[in-house]
């Protein structure tokens, strides 16, 4: 074989490995969101108390974002494509218990192990992606589709499951998992290598649980207060959650091989960056799950109609994440940070003309602006996080900018979601915990149905008026902090 043949060979071998990465990816990120729509019809099939139901959704993204530098270390011991293969099985089982699960507490157990399998495919993709790509101008182009993929696949679950909800059940969302996860599985081993660090640390178990453990606790308590009011229970799983973390942190400083590298942050570029890979997911997960529940129970359109009126936003998203790097060269990182937050907050504050009885036209603007924002986000954050530090502690930058997007996805429904419960909790009729369980009860009036939707809707608009603040305040910490420090 020819010089020419062979390096044409290993060029196809490699856009085909690429194919083969991206069903996982998109699989990991599209299962953040895809349920969404469905929590609708999963409240009716197994009735779940408020904050299950917000666990339903959470217990996957905690999952994947507490464990994501954990298993990225592992990966670098054991070997990134044995940990895919294993997690690529376990997340196939666990989405087939997750489907056919028969009660809530089930569904959130097969949800949270989906999260470890998941945890253990992005950084170990990514590894193996850079090892098939060896020329870096073709590395770059395969890591920005990449990135594309995984924003991708955040901004069409919720369309995906729409269309699958119309026609099936609940349990299709998570069933769709199946056939990706078994081409992957039959060919990565023809077209991947193995990839293994020449030199890592230990993985400090002690500090894998109690990042776990102190976020679980935190937002436990955050949850139970918005559902049931402040008690004892909550205040206590908060206190506590929050001294682990603490403790944690103080952990990290003390070790050879920390989980996290706290140094990192005192690089005000890198903190803007990590924030901004934090921020926009939880703005955007938290206004998607309160929009489809507005969607289909304030103004009672059906699944496949929400579905429909989020692909604008979707396709804006994905667009802009592919397009941004294009613009970057233009306009410089700083600008585009700052275009970020600028357009997530005014697509936020389109939401605040929804009424209980209109308002399509202003989610589907609200969407397509915000999505302006998040595509830029999605595309620059890993590569501002690393450029910001020095190459020898890339991977450590990479590994906690995917990290805060997985944990802004879990936090956003969490506290904002959160937050919208109390509202309703305090303005509602008082009947049960949620719009959905009040708007079943058999001897429901027109009039208080009314009132249960006007304090859903003003949940979904502090919450959301919230996110845009904080967007506007990151924004102008960015213009502030990053004047002269970044250019390209």
């Amino acid at each position: 074989m020819t010089q020419h043949a062979l390096l044409e060979t290993r060029a196809t071998r490699a856009w085909l490995g690429l194919i083969v990465v991206l069903g996982p990816v998109l699989l990991v990120s599209m299962d953040g969101s895809i349920l969404f729509l469905a929590m609708p019809r999963i409240s009716q099939a197994l009735n779940p108390t408020a904050d299950q139901a917000l666990w339903i959704l959470d217990s996957y993204g905690f999952a994947v974002g507490s464990l994501l530098v954990a298993f990225g270390n592992i990966g670098d011991r054991y070997g990134r494509l044995r940990l895919l293969m294993l997690g690529a099985t376990v997340f196939g089982l666990a989405s087939a218990a997750a489907a056919f699960a028969p009660n809530a507490e089930l569904l959130i157990a097969a949800r949270a192990l989906m999260g470890v399998a998941g945890a253990t495919l992005l950084p170990s993709a990514l590894a193996v992606l850079s090892e098939l790509f060896t020329d870096a101008r073709r590395r770059a182009q395969a890591i920005g589709i990449f990135a594309a993929a995984f924003a991708a696949g955040f901004a069409i679950g919720p369309v995906l499951g729409g269309v699958l909800l119309e026609r099936f059940w609940w349990g299709s969302v998570l069933l769709i998992n199946l056939p990706v996860i078994v081409l992957f599985l039959g060919f990565a081993p023809v077209l991947l290598r193995e990839v293994r660090a020449t030199r890592t640390g230990r993985v400090d178990a002690i500090s894998v649980a109690t990042s776990a453990v102190g976020l679980l606790l935190t937002i436990y308590g955050v949850k139970h207060a918005a559902a049931d009011g402040l008690s004892i229970t909550a205040a206590v799983a908060i206190v506590a959650g929050i001294a682990v973390l603490a403790w944690f942190g103080t952990r990290q400083r003390r070790l050879e091989h920390p989980l996290i590298d706290f140094a990192l942050f005192r690089d005000r570029v890198f903190t803007i960056a990590v924030i901004t890979g934090l921020l926009p997911l939880a703005a955007w997960s938290a206004a998607a799950y309160l929009a489809g529940i507005y969607l289909q129970s304030v103004l009672d359109i059906s699944v496949l109609r929400a579905a429909l009126l989020a692909l604008p936003g979707a396709v804006v998203l994905t667009v802009t994440c592919v397009v941004t790097p294009m613009v970057v060269e233009r306009v410089g990182k700083r600008a585009i940070l700052l275009i970020s937050h600028f357009t997530i907050a005014a697509g936020l504050l389109l939401l605040l003309p929804t009424t209980i009885t209109g308002g399509l036209g202003w989610y589907v603007a609200s969407t397509a602006t915000a999505g302006i924002g998040y595509g830029i986000s999605f595309a620059v954050v890993a590569d501002t996080a690393v450029a910001a530090v020095p190459p020898e502690r890339a991977g450590s930058a990479g590994a906690i900018a995917e990290t805060a997007n997985e944990l802004g996805n879990a936090l956003g429904i969490a506290l904002l979601g959160s937050l919208a419960a109390v509202l309703f909790r305090l303005h509602g009729p008082d009947l049960a915990p949620t719009l959905d369980e009040t708007l079943q009860l058999p001897t429901l009036g027109a009039t208080t149905a009314t009132d249960a939707k006007s304090a859903f809707l003003t949940g979904m608009h502090v919450a959301t008026t919230t996110a845009a603040a904080l967007h506007v305040a990151l924004g102008l910490l960015a213009v502030r902090w990053l004047s002269g420090k970044v250019r390209r």
